[in-house]
């Protein structure tokens, strides 16, 4: 499967949001607990500084997305933070990797200097190994700072990149 990176269109609107949804239903990775509806997740995606897309090059078809914003306010503005998501169907494909490189290159082109996660999950080991693939460094763990979906709290990764 082939794809490319675009910038979120409202076109994409419900693609986009049932990937983020799925995610969010799984209650392994983001923390959110709440789904997005048609008007939120218009919302959402446009709030952000960027909102990515992965369209397969066949189909234009959305396999991923991800959203890149501020990590924080004022002297700590520079930092940027990033969620993806990758329909479960396409994953194995390499379209996270796509993501996040696309992500990082947004990051830098909109005046970050790092881009920091703050909640990487213990068992996202895929998650976590593309990161350190990519170049990230991890500042520390955070011991059962995430309430899985199943009731029980789970690790969680504080990792950072300067761009």
């Amino acid at each position: 499967m082939s794809v490319y990176i675009k910038e979120y269109e409202d076109s994409y609107l419900k693609e986009t949001m049932n990937i983020w949804n799925e995610v969010v239903e799984e209650g392994i990775a983001f923390p959110q607990q709440h789904t997005l509806d048609e008007t939120s997740a218009s919302l959402f995606f446009k709030e952000q500084t960027y909102t990515g897309i992965a369209l397969d090059d066949s189909t234009d078809t959305v396999v991923g997305m991800y959203i890149l914003h501020p990590n924080n306010i004022g002297r700590c503005g520079h930092i940027a933070n990033a969620s993806f998501a990758v329909r479960s169907d396409k994953r194995g494909f390499h379209v996270g990797e796509k993501l996040v490189s696309d992500c990082l290159k947004e990051a830098k082109s909109k005046g970050f200097k790092i881009m920091q996660f703050n909640a990487v999950v213990d068992s996202n080991i895929h998650a976590r190994h593309l990161y350190e693939r990519l170049g990230f460094q991890e500042v520390g763990v955070i011991s059962e700072g995430f309430l899985m979906k199943d009731g029980h709290y789970e690790n969680i990764h504080v990792m950072y990149k300067k761009l």
